[in-house]
């Protein structure tokens, strides 16, 4: 393994072992609390251009197998882990975590205290970082990592340029791809959905022509400010297809209808937020992976209902339109990597679906 450096934007760095790509790398940094599923996270686009810290300590232990992927073409820049295993097992095993890496051009560097880096984010919040050879000039390094100028259009890096079709024999939905988790689409085809995949800037006229049942506004990376255009199609469909909203598609939804958003100082990343339903109480521990939230504050509670809210924090996780058949929550009900307790959120999705037929 190759000697590497990670270098925080405040001047803080970390010496560590290479492994994957030896590439030198700029991203924005945060940390995810998951303990299990490593190829979702790091294949889940919602980490476009971000270096990924995982805080439990043994990451790789699996390897990588062809079942566990939520995009064949995974967007984050880098990982950051305590400790990588050389060796790899399992059932599944198709190639080392390592290799992965290499061969999709992300960094890693293992040996760092990510205890340490976890409450630094924690304390300072996400802040730009890089990883690097630790051969080169520190001066020059830090140098590279300020005037570093990271991305705002990473919906555009992620999202499908041409619509595809998934078909099925159920409702009609088209899912607007701003980042999208195949596991989404997984849990549509097991309700037998006839499915098509449209771009992030498809238009409302574009949409009305393939007549859906209902359309799925799907998880995706950056600001939700950045995407005006989204904004305006979401408030010329709704009140004529049921609307569904996944992490950025529900702050596109809230945008979309009055509500302001904001930048979270480290976001929520893993698989352990409690959500709680405000209409019966259930509790779902959940898996999120955003650093944008609703405010609360700016919520009309004549237009739209707070369905769901983060125990640990307060922050919103659940929208309702009080007159149109649309709503939207801010975590993953797709359960990849688990829990699974939110799954019941695409049968509600049908259920509405079921509700609106020949009301439009």
């Amino acid at each position: 393994m190759k000697n590497r450096w990670l270098i925080l934007d405040d001047g803080t760095y970390y010496a560590g072992e290479g492994f994957g790509a030896q590439l030198n790398v700029f991203g924005e940094i945060v940390f995810t609390t998951n303990m299990t599923g490593y190829q979702e996270t790091i294949t889940d686009q919602n980490y476009n251009g971000q270096i990924i810290t995982f805080s439990y300590p043994l990451i790789g232990n699996v390897g990588i197998n062809r079942d566990d992927y939520e995009t064949l073409s995974p967007a984050c820049k880098g990982i950051v882990v305590k400790e990588h295993p050389r060796l790899a097992n399992h059932w599944r095993y198709q190639m080392s975590l390592s290799d992965f890496l290499a061969r999709r051009n992300i960094a890693g560097i293992a040996g760092i205290d990510t205890r340490a880096l976890v409450r630094k984010i924690r304390d300072h919040g996400t802040m730009k970082a890089s990883i690097v050879d630790s051969g080169d000039v520190f001066t020059h390094a830090y140098d590279q990592l300020k005037a570093s100028v990271l991305p705002n259009n990473q919906v555009e890096q992620v999202s499908t340029q041409t619509p595809y079709p998934s078909p099925g024999t159920g409702h009609n939905v088209i899912i607007i791809d701003l980042g999208l988790k195949h596991s989404i689409m997984r849990e549509l085809a097991k309700r037998n959905c006839n499915l098509t995949v449209m771009p992030y800037n498809s238009s409302a006229e574009e949409i009305f022509e393939l007549a859906p049942d209902g359309i799925i506004l799907t998880n995706g990376p950056g600001d939700p400010r950045s995407l005006p255009h989204v904004i305006e199609m979401i408030r010329k469909i709704q009140g004529k297809i049921t609307i569904f909203g996944i992490g950025l598609g529900q702050q596109l939804f809230a945008l979309a209808n009055g509500c302001e958003t904001y930048q979270m100082s480290f976001g929520h990343h893993g698989q352990n937020y409690p959500v709680k339903e405000t209409a019966t109480g259930r509790i779902d521990i959940t898996s999120q992976s955003h650093g944008f939230a609703v405010t609360r504050n700016s919520v009309n509670t004549k237009k739209l209902l707070v369905t769901h809210f983060n125990v640990n924090d307060g922050t919103i996780e659940g929208l309702k339109h009080r007159f149109y058949p649309a709503f939207a929550v801010q975590f993953n009900p797709n359960a990849a990597p688990g829990p699974h307790d939110a799954l019941h959120v695409f049968d509600e999705f049908i259920e509405m679906m079921d509700a609106q037929k020949g009301a439009f």
